[in-house]
C-alpha cells in the first residue's frame, strides 16, 4: 500500500479487509468483527475445500479503512455518505479492529485514515465476502 508515493504497510499471505464504520456502530462491533474474520473458514484445506481461516493458516491481515463502502446510490448519480460515521469515530473503531485483531494473534498493518491510498492486491481466488454485523 501506498501513500503519496510512500510504501506504508504490506502483508503476505492472509487477507485484505476493507472496513467502514457506520453511523451507530460502536466498539462492541469492531470486537464482534474481528473475532468473525479471524474465526471465518474460507482458507483451503488440504483437500481443497474452504475450510480454514485465517488463524489456522498464520495469515496476515491488511486493514484499510475505505466509508465508501457505505454509499447510497439509490437516488440520482452521486453517491451519498450519511451512513459513514464521522471522521472522527470511523478512525477510532477501524484502529478498534485492527487491535482486536492484534489481540487474537493476527499480523496487521493498516492503512492511514483519511489519506488517498494505492492498495495493491493479489487476489488468490473466487472468495469476496461482505461481513455487516447487527
Amino acid at each position: 500500500m501506498e501513500v503519496d508515493g510512500d510504501r506504508v504497510a504490506a502483508v503476505g499471505a492472509g487477507l485484505l479487509v476493507l472496513v467502514a464504520a457506520g453511523v451507530g456502530d460502536g466498539p462492541g462491533q469492531a470486537a464482534d468483527l474481528a473475532g468473525k474474520v479471524s474465526r471465518l473458514r474460507i482458507f483451503a484445506d488440504s483437500e481443497g475445500r474452504m475450510n480454514r481461516s485465517l488463524t489456522d493458516v498464520g495469515g496476515e491481515a491488511l486493514v484499510v479503512s475505505q466509508f465508501t463502502l457505505y454509499a447510497d446510490v439509490s437516488r440520482g448519480n452521486r453517491p451519498g455518505f450519511t451512513g459513514a460515521a464521522p471522521p472522527e469515530l470511523g478512525a477510532h473503531l477501524v484502529d478498534a479492529f485492527a487491535a482486536e485483531l492484534r489481540s487474537l494473534g493476527i499480523p496487521v498493518a493498516t492503512g492511514r485514515f483519511g489519506a488517498h491510498m494505492r492498495v495493491h492486491l493479489v487476489n488468490d481466488g473466487p472468495v469476496t465476502i461482505w461481513l455487516d454485523l447487527p
